[in-house]
């Protein structure tokens, strides 16, 4: 098998610490989160005091300036264990790089640290009850009176919505323009006017909490605009999907390997017609074709993975990852749900809870029918 080359000996360290800690903290609660609809904020809080949350903030924010591989071996760590409630990748590499990359140093030296630590938990609002993937149809709308913006309108399907401290949210500055009037604001959860609405009831992912969210007149102090000037949302957006999609793919990968190595430990121990379900040909070949299949996509997203470090992974390519490894995971699910028969309809079978939590891979982070037009329209 093709050794992977791009984690070195420290992070495999970190790897063993990240999954034993999981072990330990997390998964013996997860089916009692899936029944609550979340996970506990004392695991978050444990997590930061370990550094598992925004390792790669800078020092003078509370982290410890790590660079994005060991972001990547707690998204894979994640998703290989079946923990889909812990939403620490959208809190720790996509909120917190934001606020990174684009915010004021006032708004770096109040947040990052609290978001490091645990203490806050972060979330970004884009998606809309009329808009998704078109996010230059948001509706939501940020009006400035004075020192402050007015905060109106409504967003669905936030992950970490009811327990987030603190949200980013796309917004309107100028409702007459499309992209060019949309701008991102940190707003925080326990202003007077945000409400967090119900915590939505989703075919998979049933420990994590994924919320609607409502604006009425929230007063949005001006210096929490994120950037120097109104209307450059759309573009900060643009710039840090990249990112984003990159995680699923990692955590797609993981969980495609995960249910393999699950179906495989099965069909070795799982008898029919006297003998081993390995025994069949059909068995054999068909898991011979997933290994080929997902060796391919993590060659593939390690590749990825080594572009961004160089910033030089591009808004086709991470479509295109962002793609190819969803679908396959769906695939993957899908086929070892079948080789474990009835049993791999079994909720309490892992493989069940994986199948569940697989689909929305490919509606997130943008469609994967809009990752192929971005792709299309680079030939």
């Amino acid at each position: 098998m093709i050794p992977r080359t791009v984690f070195d000996a420290d992070l495999e360290g970190f790897r063993d610490s990240v999954r034993k800690f999981l072990e330990q903290e997390a998964a013996p609660y997860h089916d009692q989160w899936e029944k609550d609809g979340q996970v506990s904020r004392e695991l978050w809080q444990k997590a930061g005091e370990l550094g598992f949350l925004c390792p790669t903030m800078p020092e003078e924010y509370g982290g410890v300036g790590a660079d994005f591989r060991y972001s990547a071996v707690v998204i894979e760590e994640i998703s290989r264990a079946g923990l889909s409630g812990i939403g620490w990748g959208l809190h720790s590499d996509i909120v917190a790089p934001y606020i990174l990359n684009y915010g004021a140093e006032e708004q770096k030296q109040k947040y990052l640290p609290k978001l490091v630590s645990g203490e806050m938990i972060g979330a970004i609002a884009m998606t809309e009850p009329g808009a998704g993937s078109d996010l230059q149809g948001v509706k939501t709308t940020a009006i400035k009176n004075g020192d402050h913006y007015t905060l109106n309108g409504s967003k669905t399907f936030i992950t970490n919505g009811q327990l987030a401290d603190l949200v980013i949210v796309v917004a309107k500055t100028d409702p007459k323009e499309g992209a060019k009037g949309t701008s991102l604001l940190l707003v925080e959860t326990a202003w007077e006017g945000f409400e967090k609405g119900q915590n939505l009831n989703k075919v998979g992912m049933k420990a994590q909490d994924t919320s609607e969210l409502f604006f009425q007149d929230v007063k949005v102090p001006a210096e929490n605009l994120l950037g120097s000037m109104e209307g450059q949302g759309f573009f900060q957006l643009m710039q840090e999907l990249p990112a984003e999609r990159l995680q699923v793919a990692l955590a797609a990968v993981a969980a495609a390997e995960a249910a393999w190595q699950w179906t495989l430990d099965y069909v070795k121990e799982r008898k029919a017609f006297g003998k081993p379900v390995i025994a069949f040909q059909n068995t054999r070949f068909k898991l011979a074709e997933l290994k080929a299949e997902i060796t391919a996509a993590r060659v593939f997203t390690d590749r990825c993975l080594e572009l961004h470090l160089e910033k030089k992974l591009d808004i086709p390519t991470a479509a295109m990852l962002k793609q190819h490894t969803t679908d396959l995971q769906c695939k993957v699910m899908d086929e070892c749900v079948q080789l474990h028969g009835g049993y791999g309809y079994m909720w309490e079978y892992p493989i069940a809870r994986a199948w569940a939590d697989s689909r929305v891979q490919r509606i997130y982070a943008g469609t994967n029918e809009i990752m192929k037009e971005i792709v299309a329209r680079s030939f």
